[in-house]
């Protein structure tokens, strides 16, 4: 599994919040474009945000990378910010399908 990981850091938390919807509303569009495995986005106290991006394969990966500019020059324009970004490689990864395992029996009336 890639990532492409987007770390950002705001002058307050209000600016962090308005920029992480500046973000799920961009990215999530671009989810099926290029085949996104899973996005996440968290937002810290301090004013930070980072961005998570899950691709199953390196071309996936950097097919973004190659036309993701324009998003990231779109941030640049609107926020102020200190910004750190990588692709890496998940060495362990574990999440929990939001799945229920119960059966509920009702009697029939």
């Amino acid at each position: 599994m890639y990532a492409k990981v987007f770390q950002y850091k705001f002058p307050s938390i209000t600016e962090a919040k308005v920029a992480a919807s500046f973000c799920s509303d961009n990215l999530g569009k671009q989810i099926t474009k290029f085949n996104f495995q899973s996005l996440n986005i968290m937002i810290g106290k301090e004013g930070d945000l980072s961005i998570f991006i899950k691709f199953n394969t390196i071309d996936k990966l950097k097919k973004f990378e190659n036309e993701s500019n324009q998003f990231i020059e779109d941030l640049k324009k609107t926020f102020v910010f200190k910004e750190n970004q990588y692709a890496g490689v998940f060495v362990y990864n574990y999440e929990s399908e939001a799945t229920s395992a119960q059966i509920k029996m009702t009697e029939p009336v």
